[in-house]
Order: structure tokens, then sequence, then C-alpha cells
């Protein structure tokens, strides 16, 4: 079996790259043969890559015509190939047109699989068919949900996102003891990770918990109104001291906090076509260790066995369960540790080697 495999940059330096990457991996261990098109950015690695389309993150302009002036090479060297898969949703056309007559397959990670409802004609309606032609790995049970509220006849098939728990096994210490009960969240501020509202449930946690903080790790954004907004609504209710936007971190001190806080939160907010496809930061967590809070109506309740890893809040309910929720865990040290350590055993049955097998079945099932 010799898959053709058309992605984003492989990489770890954004979540299409790093599934891309990590899939890649599982299924070469598996004994799978594969040939890969990717984006151009692409880093020096040991796989072998044949490098030619244009890049998706960050994105170009005028990708889509970028990336059909390939279309000829890509079907020349996927020619022997037995399927085809796209990776990530904006290849889909290009996939479509190459596999003709193969079995397709394509990885819808959220927010994308929206791509018929958000571009323009003809844009959508070419989406619209390549995703229906296409088996749909589907990240999480909301994305698959979504694709068959656009797509007739959807061919959905949910493979949760997996970790890489030895990373989060033995974190790196603190560079100065943690004094105080802690929330932390990463992945950059934005509406669809909640961190509005995060913001202005620390605001009540302190009222219980005076010495609570909360750190926000990831790309602040701070070109966006959304990012003001955070930062109004810090300094309205006196979080200077309780609320502390860290932005980008290195590895090391995002690992030291993901094994040292009491709470990892992603109270994550659809925000129109926008939601969250996984939440792939809770389950780090997990394997940190750490108990985890996120919100229902998204893909973030893949990644949460509800009061066994963390609790699950409503989207529709945030304002009053979140700061219910944070402060039963950190009032409730035992119970958070009792999560943690649950979650640290779940986290072990998501790795990457369950992905591959699960994507080799349906494979071989497509054949």
């Amino acid at each position: 079996m010799h898959i053709g495999l058309i992605t984003s940059d492989i990489s770890t330096k954004n979540g299409w790259a790093t599934y891309s990457l990590n899939l890649i991996q599982a299924l070469h261990r598996h004994g799978i043969q594969t040939t890969i098109i990717s984006s151009h950015n692409t880093p020096d690695n040991d796989l072998e890559i044949h490098r030619i389309l244009p890049s998706v993150t960050p994105p170009e302009r005028n990708t889509f015509i970028k990336t059909i002036r390939q279309r000829r090479s890509v079907q020349k060297l996927l020619a022997d190939c037995d399927i085809i898969h796209s990776t990530i949703e904006p290849f889909a056309i290009l996939a479509d047109w190459v596999a003709r007559s193969r079995p397709l397959f394509v990885t819808a990670h959220g927010s994308y699989i929206n791509l018929p409802r958000i571009r323009r004609f003809p844009m959508n309606h070419l989406y619209r068919w390549s995703f229906e032609r296409a088996n749909l790995i589907c990240v999480s049970n909301y994305t698959a949900q979504v694709a068959q509220e656009i797509i007739t006849n959807a061919k959905t098939h949910v493979i949760n996102n997996a970790v890489d728990v030895a990373r989060f096994l033995n974190p790196p210490s603190l560079p100065h003891p943690k004094t105080a009960p802690t929330v932390i969240t990463a992945g950059g501020i934005k509406p669809r990770k909640g961190t509005l509202e995060l913001v202005k449930a620390m605001a009540i946690v302190r009222e219980t918990i005076p010495d609570a903080q909360c750190l926000i790790m990831g790309n602040p954004q701070e070109h966006t109104n959304y990012y003001h907004r955070v930062q109004e609504a810090i300094q309205t209710h006196q979080l200077e001291d309780t609320v502390k936007i860290l932005g980008f971190v290195d590895e090391d001190e995002m690992l030291a906090w993901f094994g040292a806080a009491d709470v990892m939160a992603l109270p994550s907010v659809n925000d129109k076509h926008w939601f969250e496809g996984f939440g792939l930061v809770l389950v780090e967590a997990s394997a940190s260790g750490t108990a985890v809070v996120g919100t229902d109506q998204c893909g973030v309740a893949d990644a949460i066995e509800h009061n066994v890893t963390g609790i699950v809040i409503s989207q529709d309910n945030i304002m009053e369960e979140l700061p219910r929720a944070l402060i039963d865990l950190l009032t409730h040290p035992e119970k958070a540790q009792q999560m943690g350590e649950q979650g640290r055993i779940s986290a072990q049955t998501r790795t990457w080697d369950n992905v591959a097998k699960q994507v080799i079945d349906l494979y071989q099932a497509s054949l």
C-alpha cells in the first residue's frame, strides 16, 4: 500500500504541521510507503519530501492559483500511489483532482471544514464537491457533526488527535517555586480560546481565593481588537497581579507550567464558523498530570473525560459554570490531583501509533 500525502509545512510550528509530522512518522513505523508533497516552507528533516506547494501557515497571496499550477507535478509524483490523503483541508481540491478514481482522504481538523460556507463562488462549490467525495478523518466528534451539517452524505470517521506522552512525563522544574494556586491556558489570545471569559472568571475566583493566579501562554495577538478587550477586562477587574500574559514561552518553561499548574483551562467559545477542533493542550496537560477544564459544543469535549480527567462546562452558561469549576478544583487539591492522575493514564492511550492503526484500517477498507 502506497499513500500519496499532500500536506502543509511538516514541523512542530503549528497544529496542521505537527499533525502531519506525527502521522507520517507513525505510518512509517507501521511499514506504510509514502510519497510526500508539502508546502515549500517545510524545514529540513529526515523525511524525503517534495516541497513544491505554497505556504498555508503563514498564508501566501493567491494560494489556490499557486497550488493549481503545481497540479501536473503533483500528479506525476503521486502517479504510483494507491490512495491520496490531504492532511489539511485547504489542499482538498488539489487532492481530489489528483486522486481521480483513487480513494481520497482529507483530515478535517476543525473550522476549515466550513470552507464551503466561508469561501465565495466558485471555491465554495469546489470545496463542497471535494469534501463530499472524500473520506473525512475528523479529529473530534464535533468536527464530524459540523461536516455532516454542511456536506451531503459526508463520509466521516472520528479519530482523535494524539500526544507524545514521553515529552510530558518528566517536566523541568520552574525557575522559581509556585507560590499560589495557578490556572494556566495556552494557544493564544483569540475568541475561540475563551480568553476573555477566563479573565472574567478569574475575577470571581479571586473573591474566594485571593491569591489565585492565571497564566496565559501563546501568541498574544496584540494587534487585534480582542487582545485590547482582554487587557481592558484585566484593568477593569483590577487583575494586573492575578492574570499574567506570558506570550510565547520556551519549551522548558511551558513544560514546567504544564506540570506545576493546578488546572489547565480552555473555555473555548464558538465564534461564528470558527471553533476549537480538538483542544490538544488539554491532553498535553493531562499527560503532565494536571486537571483540565473545557467547554462543550466543540472539539474540546473529546479531550476530557468529564468528572474523570477534568470538567466539561456549558458554553451557554459559561460565566456561571467556569468560575465554579475553577474554584472547585483549586479549593479541593486532592480532587484535582486525582483527575490529573487519571488524565495521565488516559493520555497514555492517545498515541500516534494508535492513530496510525486506525488510519491504516480506513485505507485498507477503501481499497
